[in-house]
């Protein structure tokens, strides 16, 4: 075969690795609700999400879990390494070259022979007829593509985590507080009791139940003294610190939850299409991309495998006339490999092939699914939490005016401690609850973020 010849089947060789085997890629239809088309979609668009409450600290913490916690950095991490993936299957498209030495001597008893050296370059490259290099690739960069909304996802909940710690944090502060005033308020009331029983103006029953009740609301701080410490821990961990600073447990506070601000306005008509920039669906969707690659670079498999390699070199008796004369040699080969019978491996691999793509069909199915409930959870959440929030108000009010009137009575001595005693108890409870349900509107909001996949812009 000349020259020419040689190049026209090598460009015939490089049209026909046009061809690719394989389904192509296409969205699965879904049964999806039909909602409004909005104009102000562009309002989706925060990153920050959390900067809508407008507490710099919460914003601190925030910065420093991004910067420092252990999951999002093996996320990244991961992220780095599917990058090299696609880089290596890149790699499978490219020629091979390397280059070879050989030097040596023979000889005998009588004496040392010649020296015989040879250098040369070697260049192979194998043409992907079947498209299953390209469908590697293609699964490969998938896979990238899956990797980053992997860790977009571990940011994301990472991010809405730490806030919702520090709400709950902020919840449990507010609440000890409560529980302070109401232990000081307890103890006067023992006090006072203390004198009546000595004076014989009451009975040891009473001055017990008000003691019981001092006591219980001691129980219960204790009992908050450590959520709180367990929150702080979890929220140390969030944030990437070190088990010394965890021991140190020394986490800042900003604004009370009264004090943050909380977003009124949420965008109504919301169309579907809006949780497509969901990580975790875009994770799933990158999967089912990439496993429907590996189904065409898994039928490659019955095809041929044709390389070419080319090799030029020299060769010489001795290393230091290695590049002069008429040493110089070439030559290229043309090889092809075709399966003939495999022990039923390549029909094995077209069918894991098609069973993981039907797995990561599921797979995107059901975070699709899963995403419109927990959207639509969230919207719901964040209507009715504002609604609870508003009656416990009303409550707690109602109680604290309660309990004015039933402390009157029972300074006058027309009724006994023990009605005192409940009114007290429920003012409490009221107070505790408003407070969780503050926490709650707050952290409704960050859940619908988190749900929608980020935050939105406030006009």
């Amino acid at each position: 075969m000349n020259y020419k010849q040689t190049i026209t089947l090598f460009g015939a060789s490089l049209l026909l690795s046009g061809c690719l085997l394989g389904p192509a890629y296409k969205r699965p239809a879904l049964d999806l609700p039909v909602g409004q088309q909005s104009d102000s979609l562009d309002i989706f668009t925060t990153a920050k999400w959390w900067n809508v409450f407008q507490d710099n600290v919460l914003d601190a913490l925030e910065q420093e879990a991004l910067s420092y916690n252990q999951d999002l950095q093996a996320a990244m991490a991961r992220v780095d390494e599917a990058r090299a993936e696609v880089g290596l299957a890149g790699a499978d498209q490219m020629p091979s070259l390397s280059a070879q030495l050989q030097s040596g001597r023979q000889g005998n008893r009588y004496g040392s022979g010649e020296s015989d050296s040879t250098a040369g370059v070697s260049v192979s490259f194998e043409l992907d007829l079947w498209g299953k290099y390209r469908r590697l690739k293609q699964a490969a960069k998938a896979q990238l593509l899956a990797s980053e909304a992997a860790r977009d996802t571990v940011l994301l909940t990472l991010t809405a985590d730490v806030a919702n710690n520090y709400f709950v944090l902020r919840k449990l502060d507010e609440q000890m507080k409560i529980l302070q005033r109401t232990l000081a308020a307890r103890e006067e009331n023992v006090r006072i009791y203390q004198i009546r029983y000595k004076a014989g103006y009451c009975a040891e029953v009473d001055l017990r139940r008000v003691q019981a009740d001092r006591d219980s609301v001691q129980a219960q701080m204790q009992q908050l003294a450590l959520q709180r410490e367990q929150t702080e821990t979890a929220l140390s961990v969030l944030l990437g610190r070190s088990a010394r600073e965890i021991v140190a447990n020394d986490i800042a506070r900003g604004k009370t939850l009264d004090e943050l601000n909380l977003v009124l306005d949420t965008p109504d008509n919301l169309p579907s299409d809006l949780l497509e920039r969901r990580p975790d669906i875009r994770e799933a969707e990158e999967e089912l991309i990439a496993a429907n690659a590996d189904i065409g670079a898994a039928r490659a498999a019955y095809f041929p495998s044709i390389s070419l390699t080319g090799t030029t070199g020299f060769a010489s008796e001795a290393l230091s006339q290695l590049f002069t004369g008429g040493a110089g040699v070439w030559e290229i080969a043309g090889s092809a490999l075709a399966p003939i019978f495999e022990g039923g491996k390549i029909r094995a691999e077209n069918k894991k092939a098609q069973a993981v793509y039907r797995e990561q069909l599921a797979n995107y199915t059901k975070t699709v699914e899963t995403a419109f409930k927990e959207a639509y959870d969230a919207l719901t959440a964040n209507r009715l939490y504002r609604t609870i929030f508003d009656s416990y108000k009303t409550q707690t009010q109602e109680m604290q005016r309660s309990y004015e009137l039933t402390k009157k009575q029972e300074d006058a001595g027309l009724i006994g401690v023990t009605d005192l005693l409940n009114v007290e108890e429920n003012l409490l409870s009221a107070e505790m609850n408003l407070v969780t349900a503050r926490q709650n509107e707050l952290s409704a909001v960050v859940n619908l973020c988190k749900a929608l996949g980020g935050g939105w812009k406030t006009k």
